[in-house]
């Protein structure tokens, strides 16, 4: 069975600015902790969103392609098992009240 190797960036000075990076392909994914910073979405990006911990995280792609975006939700659910949280799900939508969905 194929699978990707993800490969993980940390900011020495921020704990939660994680970059996912896929060693078999050019996906690259920043992670916000959104319950402590700000995060505005990127029009051109994919985000998605999980809970761990009682905190929320957004994912949002780095310069997408078409022949990455089915492997963006494997990257996330590789990071839930880095960080101990296997069981997150990953939602669509921005689940904080208020927030607008880019369309």
């Amino acid at each position: 069975m194929d699978h990707n190797v993800y490969l993980l960036a940390t900011d020495p000075n921020d704990a939660c600015r994680d970059v996912i990076h896929s060693r078999d392909t050019g996906l690259k994914i920043r992670v916000f902790c959104i319950s402590e910073e700000r995060f505005r979405a990127n029009n051109n990006e994919i985000q998605l969103y999980g809970y761990a911990d009682k905190k929320l995280y957004a994912f949002e792609t780095i310069n997408i392609t078409a022949d990455d975006a089915l492997d963006v939700v494997g990257a996330i659910q590789w990071y839930a098992e880095y960080i101990d949280c296997p069981e997150m799900e990953i939602l669509p939508e921005d689940p904080r009240p208020g927030q607008e969905i880019a369309m």
